[in-house]
């Protein structure tokens, strides 16, 4: 991380944490912290899910790191922080955790939207989802 506001950057097989996240990005200056908990639903395309794993390809972490300097570049934050889940996750568990701080609210809020779209966009991170009637899908994959 080269950016001084890229703060907090990883992918984890363990729960996330939203306080590690806040905690990362405490700052004096931030007026703002906008922060995205992205959880896993109960349902996609009319159909029930019951789990999923999420893989990752060896150049995610890097990839999110660029993100996350990118977003960095282009807004007036104090801070970025993103951390994604990897392997198996059940039902209301924390899949993604994006956040940045700025001096304003309207900064912040932009930021944080900019984080988490390229995010999804852009880093080969790939869902793999069951389904109750025992199908399955596989979202973002190559």
């Amino acid at each position: 991380m080269t950016h001084p506001a890229v703060r907090l950057v990883g992918l984890r097989e363990t729960p996330l944490n939203v306080d590690e996240v806040l905690r990362s990005l405490d700052d004096d200056a931030a007026g703002g912290l906008v922060l995205f908990v992205g959880r896993v639903r109960d349902h996609d395309g009319g159909k029930g899910v019951t789990g999923l794993d999420y893989s990752a390809h060896p150049t995610a972490l890097d990839r999110l790191t660029a993100v996350c300097e990118q977003v960095a570049a282009d807004h007036d934050v104090h801070g970025v922080a993103a951390v994604h889940r990897v392997g198996t996750l059940a039902i209301g568990d924390a899949a993604v955790v994006v956040a940045t701080a700025s001096s304003h609210r309207g900064t912040a809020f932009e930021a944080s939207r900019a984080l988490i779209d390229t995010l999804k966009a852009e880093v080969p991170i790939w869902k793999h989802q069951r389904f109750g009637d025992g199908t399955e899908e596989w979202v973002g994959a190559p």
